[in-house]
């Protein structure tokens, strides 16, 4: 313990003796402090003028002194200096320092424990052991020694270098004042280059001066030559100019004759042309007004027509589209109902959709009174589909009230079964009941063996095999009551999904009231006097109702003037809100549509798994029938599943499945691919269309190759015999003479 103790404190020294990049406490600083006034020669102010000699540094910093040489100029040195960052060196210099300081404080504490224990083993150490131990105490000591020794010149080497770096003032805002000083000299020194240029260029400009001084008396006596040649132009620029002026007046005279001429021509072909304008105008005037009359005419009959035609087609779409989403709720509707057993089918009545051939017609009255009947009828349809979806709800609810309750019942009968069976089995507890009983409990246990697939262990009695059941039949009756309680929470489920229907209908109930409060009010609106259109008049209108015929005016009639404006505005907003509705009835009908899909898939699935676990539970009584001293019942529900249960047991049906994957496993794996292909192909109806249109598109390949193939061979034997005849021809018409020679 004292060797682990003792090496243990030679390699914390070890670590003490070497440089750590450990956090540092700020009471170490003042061994860095006392090294940097120790230091001869510097001063004790980081911020004091550059009065130090800069040489000391470039000796110990190789860097610096090869950035130095490379520097040609201030602006490159100021540069190197920027990037340098003494001030984050020194730093940095300043922060290794402290970690030094109290890396040295760490050792001599770790060196004097070290003394203590290699006292203290000096002391409690056998002979023996201090013999053994001694070599590897003075390699220790060796290498303690070496590394304290360079730990000691690599520091030493450091203070030198820190000593003389610590204190060095930063020369970048000198250097940057160089460089702003030698920009400086260089401007000064372009002021001087363009001075002298300016002086030169003023002495050629004296020079010049003094020869156009020398110059002054011809150029006044080429003045004066001037002044005669000008006086000279004058003269003759007037007599042409006279001379000009007598010619354009006699030309202007001319013209103005032949323009007064040609005036009073035109002056009379323009009161004709005045004349033949303004009857013109009056003709214009008068077509215009007419066609005028004749478009606002047609524009009002375009789009009061227009307007009926959009109308009837909007509402020939819409009821198109219910019609579609009707009939297609209800076959989804009915095929759900199929798969769920239950007796109720929907009789959706066919919807007469409209011609497409009234859209044609649309104007005349018979078409839209028939389109009138087809609305009416789909109000109607609206309102029934409201009443069968209640109904299917309904239905549905009992139907999943009646499985809960068959289940509930079962589970009851089941608890009921288990009670007997404890009591019979507290009943069974003499032994010589026990014994009268053992025969037939050999026999019960063999059967009790092969239906459970359990172990026929002989050792084991029939006490303890019963209680084995007793405990499994109790675990079977907590899995039920589990059931008992999903069950209860699906139940829940239904009776809220069931008041979210009822919900849905008073809205639907809702959306009726308030359509027919809005076709109340169209039918406020034909108070107002409305011209009859024509065709307007029908022997049979008695039977549609009052809103309808409001509806039907209002349509028929073209766009009357006095109309006013907020009434058809109120007319577009309600078929607007009325087209919302419809959409957003639809779009909740749809929504409703796959939330009964959903449950019904999930009353599917769980009505599958309900009677695997009453298979499963028939079987189980039919193992506690076996018992002697219990009449078995037959129950309707028991009855149900027996037949299931048969076929389960059918031996025949079990070794033909054996057989059946016997064969299978026997076959080859091309055997196995061809058959997998073909279930696939035979199972899916799209796989089957593309196997037949590709195994035809395949014979249809084969017979067109073969086809070429016998076609090119026949073409080239005919072409040989063809070439053979002509040969032989050629030969017997041109070559026979020389076959005699």
């Amino acid at each position: 313990m004292l060797i682990k103790c003792y090496l243990n404190n030679y390699n914390g020294v070890i670590k003490a003796t070497l440089p750590s990049a450990d956090s540092v406490p700020c009471s170490s600083r003042c061994r860095a402090q006392q090294w940097r006034e120790s230091a001869p020669g510097v001063p004790a102010a980081r911020s004091s003028p550059l009065n130090s000699n800069p040489r000391a540094l470039y000796q110990h910093l190789i860097p610096v002194s090869i950035c130095l040489k490379m520097a040609a100029n201030a602006g490159s040195m100021f540069q190197y200096w920027k990037r340098f960052d003494l001030q984050q060196l020194q730093k940095e210099l300043d922060a290794t320092a402290t970690q030094l300081a109290n890396r040295q404080d760490e050792s001599e504490q770790s060196r004097k424990k070290l003394i203590d224990l290699s006292r203290e083993f000096k002391k409690n150490t056998p002979e023996d052991l201090r013999k053994q131990v001694a070599p590897l105490l003075k390699s220790f000591q060796g290498e303690i020694d070496a590394l304290s020794k360079r730990s000691k010149e690599a520091e030493a080497a450091f203070l030198n270098v820190y000593k003389k770096i610590i204190d060095v003032p930063d020369p970048v805002p000198v250097l940057e004042l160089a460089q702003q000083l030698q920009l400086k000299l260089q401007r000064m020194h372009d002021i001087e280059t363009e001075n002298t240029k300016l002086r030169e260029t003023l002495e050629d400009y004296n020079k010049e001066f003094a020869e156009v001084k020398n110059q002054e008396v011809t150029i006044k006596a080429l003045k004066e030559k001037i002044r005669e040649y000008e006086q000279s132009l004058k003269n003759q620029a007037e007599n042409l100019a006279q001379e000009k002026q007598l010619q354009l007046h006699n030309d202007y005279a001319e013209k103005e004759r032949k323009l007064q001429e040609s005036q009073d021509s035109m002056s009379s072909r323009l009161e004709e042309a005045e004349h033949k304008v303004q009857s013109l105008q009056s003709a214009l005037e008068t077509t215009q007004a007419e066609l005028f009359d004749l478009k606002t005419k047609y524009d009002e009959e375009s789009t009061a027509k227009a307007d009926e035609i959009e109308m009837v087609m909007t509402d020939l779409e819409r009821a198109n589209q219910r019609a579609e989403a009707a009939q297609g709720e209800a076959e989804s509707l009915r095929e759900q109902l199929s798969l769920s057993n239950q007796s109720l089918q929907l009789s959706s009545p066919a919807k007469a959709d409209p011609n497409t051939e009234q859209a044609a017609e649309v104007a005349s009255h018979s078409s839209l009174e028939a389109e009138l009947r087809a609305k009416e009828r789909e109000t109607a349809q609206l309102v029934e589909d409201v009443q069968r979806l209640q109904a299917s709800l309904t239905k549905l609810r009992e139907t999943t009230s009646s499985q809960i309750t068959q289940l509930e019942d079962q589970l009851s009968s089941k608890t009921a079964i288990l009670k007997e069976l404890e009591e019979k089995l507290q009943k069974q507890a003499d032994y010589e009941e026990v014994k009268k009983e053992l025969s037939c409990s050999e026999i019960s246990r063999v059967n009790f063996c092969t239906t459970f697939s359990l172990p026929q262990d002989s050792s084991k009695p029939l006490e303890v095999l019963l209680l084995e059941r007793n405990r499994s039949l109790q675990s079977e009756s907590a899995a039920l009551r589990i059931a008992n309680t999903d069950l209860s929470g699906r139940y829940a489920q239904l009776q809220m999904e069931f008041s979210a229907a009822v919900r849905t209908s008073a809205e639907q109930k809702e959306l009726i009231l308030k359509l027919e409060h809005d076709l109340s009010t169209i039918q406020t609106m034909s108070s107002l006097p409305r011209p009859d259109a024509d065709g307007s008049e029908v022997s049979n209108m008695g039977n549609i109702p009052e809103p309808v015929k409001e509806a039907t005016a209002m349509f028929t009639g073209s766009s009357h003037p006095e109309l006013p404006p907020g009434q058809m505005d109120s007319l577009l907003s309600i078929i607007s809100s009325q087209r919302e509705r419809f959409r957003s009835r639809n779009q909740e009908l749809e929504a409703e549509n796959r939330s009964m899909q959903q449950t019904m898939q999930a009353l599917q699935s769980e009505l599958d798994s309900l009677r695997a676990d009453n298979i499963k539970l028939y079987e189980k009584i039919k193992f506690l029938q076996s018992y002697p001293g219990r009449a078995g019942g037959s129950d309707d529900t028991v009855m149900r599943y027996s037949s299931q249960y048969e076929e389960r047991l059918d031996p025949f049906a079990s070794f033909s499945k054996k057989e059946r994957q016997r064969r299978y496993l026997s076959l080859s794996p091309w055997d196995k691919a061809t058959l997998s292909l073909g279930r696939v192909i035979l199972s899916n109806k799209m796989a089957r269309t593309v196997a037949f249109f590709y195994t035809l598109f395949l014979h249809c390949l084969v017979f067109l190759v073969l086809y070429k193939t016998a076609w090119s061979e026949s073409i080239g034997r005919d072409c040989s015999a063809f070439c053979a005849k002509k040969y032989a021809d050629h030969l017997h018409r041109f070559h026979e003479n020389d076959q005699n020679l």
